[in-house]
């Protein structure tokens, strides 16, 4: 890890999928509470199939988001992170912007997240609760 928090004009964000630290998104991923024990793999496999945003500190990357998207109508926003010795200096605003920025994914009619605990990251972006969580429905496979 870096040695402290920079300050936010520091912190460079890419979707350039080459860019991407497969060993230290798997390293995140692995101790998060949606995603804990994900085995490399499927990582590497859920990576390919995604529209990918890192975030680095001079080549250390320190956060992570990607977007699974028909890039026409469609988006879900997953594996949103920020290591913690960077966060409170706007890093996870300026990654969610970039997302929300990028030309596959403005315009596009639906773009849903699940979050335990950061609602208010994403509220300021206009993010609300499901409208009709009664039409909403999902196959949940803990370990396929």
């Amino acid at each position: 890890m870096t040695g402290g928090p920079s300050e936010p004009h520091d912190y460079r964000i890419s979707d350039d999928q080459e860019e991407m630290d497969v060993d230290a998104i798997h390293a995140y991923l692995t101790r998060s509470y949606w995603a804990e024990g994900i085995t490399r793999d499927v990582v590497v496999k859920s990576l390919r199939s995604s529209l990918c945003f890192g975030v680095f500190l001079g080549s250390e990357q320190v956060g992570f988001a990607r977007a699974v998207t028909d890039r026409a109508t469609y988006a879900y926003l997953a594996d949103v992170y920020v290591l913690e010795g960077h966060r409170g200096h706007g890093v996870g605003k300026r990654l969610v912007a970039a997302v929300l920025a990028h030309p596959d994914l403005r315009g596009l009619r639906r773009i849903q997240l699940r979050t335990r605990d950061a609602h208010d990251l994403y509220r300021m972006f206009g993010f609300t609760a499901e409208a009709r969580p009664e039409s909403l429905m999902e196959l949940t496979r803990p370990r396929p």
